[in-house]
């Protein structure tokens, strides 16, 4: 195991890394809210507190299976996402929390200020047609769109991770929880997995206050299989070679190509012959 400071670098790792979406909001209950408030400060429903509050102590049981554990939480600047941590947190000590930093990188996709109705519905037919991924909303953003900051995000927090800045003790487990949207949380996981657009293209968005657990497999690669189900993974739109995938991760060494595995061959092959027959 590489060394890192005179630390084993496997234990300066987070053991999980969380991502979970908001609770219910106005807009999830009223799509013509969109139209007169600002997207960034539209507030959770009574129910969505009460997701996001049932979400911390699930999370909590999730991560309190040692003795010694700290978290660390990454928010949205959205009013939804920041009330959803409020909730969330009210599960873990004060003592238990490193700390908390907004993060303006993992936002909502931005459909364009102030959103009418009849118009966001055409705009969201039309986005079927051409392609959930590469679909930019007139004004907005498209997932592509998002898909680069959350990369950039992504990358900091890798930093933040290899430097310590987060000031783990390495005798703790580390938990980061990153309290989003549905879209970023997907394209974060199309991005640490290296997913490709036609994997995304099937994936389902995460209901509210839905989580996905990424945790460390025994050779020091982060794996969904670790905690979650064949069954959940393919529930959320993984296809099996993704799903073997995330198995092959729950156990292979750190570093591991995942890419000169046979099955992953068939898996181009299969995108290769059926780009080149479209043409």
């Amino acid at each position: 195991m590489i060394e890192h400071g005179g630390v084993d670098r496997h234990k300066i790792l987070p053991k999980r890394i969380i991502l979970i979406r908001h609770g219910e909001s106005e807009g999830n209950r009223d799509g013509s809210t969109y139209s007169t408030v600002p997207d960034h400060q539209i507030a959770l429903t009574q129910q969505g507190i009460a997701q996001a509050r049932l979400a911390g102590t699930q999370i909590h049981r999730v991560i309190s299976d040692s003795d010694n554990w700290k978290v660390y939480f990454y928010v949205s600047p959205y009013a939804r996402t920041r009330s959803s941590l409020r909730e969330i947190a009210k599960s873990f000590p004060r003592k238990c929390v490193i700390g908390v930093r907004e993060e303006c990188r993992i936002r909502e996709q931005d459909f364009g200020n102030f959103q009418i109705t009849e118009e966001i519905n055409k705009s969201k037919d039309v986005r079927q047609k051409f392609g959930r991924f590469f679909y930019r909303f007139p004004q907005g953003e498209s997932a592509a769109d998002v898909y680069d900051r959350v990369s950039s995000f992504l990358e900091s927090l890798w930093r933040d991770i290899d430097m310590n800045r987060l000031n783990h003790d390495p005798s703790m487990d580390l938990n980061l929880i990153i309290v989003s949207h549905g879209l970023a949380s997907r394209v974060f996981l199309m991005k640490w997995f290296k997913w490709t657009v036609e994997q995304f293209e099937y994936l389902h968005n995460f209901d509210n206050c839905e989580f996905r657990v990424m945790q460390l497999g025994a050779g020091g690669e982060y794996s969904l299989a670790v905690y979650h189900s064949d069954e959940q993974m393919q529930e959320w739109g993984l296809s099996p070679e993704m799903i073997a995938g995330q198995k092959w991760r729950a156990h292979a060494p750190r570093g591991a190509n995942m890419e000169k595995l046979p099955w992953m061959h068939l898996c181009d092959y299969r995108r290769i012959k059926c780009t080149h027959e479209a043409t």
